[in-house]
């Protein structure tokens, strides 16, 4: 058994089809049936299960498959890292919360790129559920999220410490008037995202519990809803005044135990740190200190 039997038997088993998997390999499929027939008999034990269809994994595939993953991702940052003379190159992929993009990251995104020409950078947004999953699947080299993050794979570091505030429509006065709303609404993204979890957490601890949620794809599409009195939400304050107008809405502070959320950056611990991607960390820490601090 070596690398490149177990890179056939991983891409076999995410292809679903020897064939597939032939494709993806650039090789024939009587290569790939062939390699995989050597690691069977080498191992004991029949690694898929043929059908008509294509294949499925077997028990013994199924214990083997973590492995392979874990060979294949050990193997691609040996490249990486042999490849990665020092200086910032090449594609570097970034996550990050809706929020955290309109608030902070602009400046920083301008001037990495100005500084680092070669490297190619990818932005991509989701629900701190959404980013995190991608994080520990290595489809993303980090992201920023919202914290606190405890996982053993990964490490956190802290970066912006946000105010959480409720924003409703411009005639609501208070706490009270908003417990007292008929069919009282949320307006949120989707599940997973972090600000959803507190604004329901926060109702709940106030006795508010069975509120619909209306789900939207944009943080616009939620404030403008919220502004016209469909629902509330809840959201950092600095959106308001550098990316809205605070007069369109409502806008509540919550107590001091509920109001505060640590925006943190969290990647991988054992994989491969590019020098993209320890030119932006760079860049980064000391630029949204800046900016936490002006404010």
């Amino acid at each position: 058994m070596d690398a490149a039997d177990l890179r056939v038997f991983e891409s076999v088993a995410r292809c679903g089809s020897m064939n597939k998997a032939a494709a993806e390999l650039n090789t024939v499929q009587s290569n790939v049936t062939a390699r995989i027939k050597a690691l069977e008999d080498e191992l004991g034990f029949e690694l898929f299960e043929r059908t008509h269809r294509g294949v499925t994994l077997s028990a013994a595939g199924k214990r083997l498959l973590p492995f392979a993953s874990r060979a294949a991702r050990v193997l691609e940052d040996a490249r990486r890292a042999v490849s990665d003379q020092g200086s910032p190159s090449g594609p570097l992929v970034i996550g990050s919360l809706d929020t955290t993009a309109a608030l902070r990251l602009s400046p920083i995104l301008a001037e990495f790129a100005s500084a680092h020409p070669a490297v190619d950078l990818t932005l991509r947004t989701g629900t701190t559920a959404e980013l995190i999953e991608q994080v520990l699947n290595h489809s993303l080299e980090g992201a920023f999220v919202c914290g606190p993050v405890n996982h053993p794979d990964l490490i956190t570091e802290p970066f912006v410490r946000e105010e959480l505030v409720i924003m409703t429509a411009p005639g609501v006065t208070d706490f009270d008037a908003i417990a007292a709303i008929p069919d009282l609404k949320i307006i949120v993204l989707k599940i997973g995202c972090s600000y959803r979890l507190h604004l329901e957490a926060l109702l709940a601890r106030h006795g508010i519990v069975g509120v619909r949620c209306l789900e939207f794809g944009t943080l616009e599409a939620i404030f403008s809803c919220v502004s016209a009195g469909l629902g509330i939400t809840l959201l950092p304050r600095a959106l308001l005044g550098s990316v809205w107008d605070p007069k369109r809405v409502g806008v509540h502070s919550l107590p001091n135990a509920s109001k505060w959320v640590d925006t943190v950056f969290v990647r991988r611990r054992e994989a491969y740190a590019s020098s993209a991607l320890r030119a932006f960390l760079d860049l980064a820490r000391p630029a949204t200190t800046r900016t936490a601090a002006a404010e």
